[in-house]
């Protein structure tokens, strides 16, 4: 009798969040043309993360071309363990943000859109602190930004 791990390949699979859905109109000749903005942040939990933001008619096709982008976008980030190496602040249009290695068994201190963005990039361990905007598409690629900057 042969026995198969079904979770082996657990690390290569993509989980995609997303985060807001908004509905949006535009002002038109004929009325009002209403249509859904998506956010959406991906990750494989173990040092790769991207986000995608999508417009669309309807909320399926919005997720789906958000889905799309957010993969393209994906970049590598160096863990160092379970956290970052170093302290990183970003700062992205009126957004910052200041991520903060924390000690094994910390957890992810984070608040707002930082959350999904450091869970779904695969670290367990920091402390993130949001500073200026309230504006979740901001803070997420600002977070995006500061990662990018980690050296190994």
């Amino acid at each position: 009798m042969i026995t198969a791990d079904v979770n082996t390949a657990k690390f290569d699979e993509i989980e995609e969040k997303v985060l807001e859905i908004k509905r949006v109109s535009k002002k038109t000749k004929g009325g009002n043309t209403i249509a859904f903005a998506v956010l959406v942040v991906v990750g494989n939990n173990n040092g790769r993360v991207g986000v995608g933001y999508g417009k669309a008619p309807d909320v399926a096709t919005s997720i789906n071309k958000a889905v799309g982008k957010a993969k393209k976008s994906m970049v590598e980030i160096k863990l160092n363990g379970s956290t970052i190496s170093h302290e990183v602040i970003a700062k992205y249009e009126s957004a910052k943000v200041f991520l903060k290695p924390a000690p094994k068994g910390t957890g992810v201190i984070a608040g707002g859109a930082v959350r999904p963005v450091l869970e779904l990039a695969g670290i367990r361990d920091i402390s993130a602190k949001m500073i200026g905007a309230n504006n979740k598409i901001s803070n997420v690629r600002c977070t995006l930004k500061a990662l990018k900057k980690l050296k190994g």
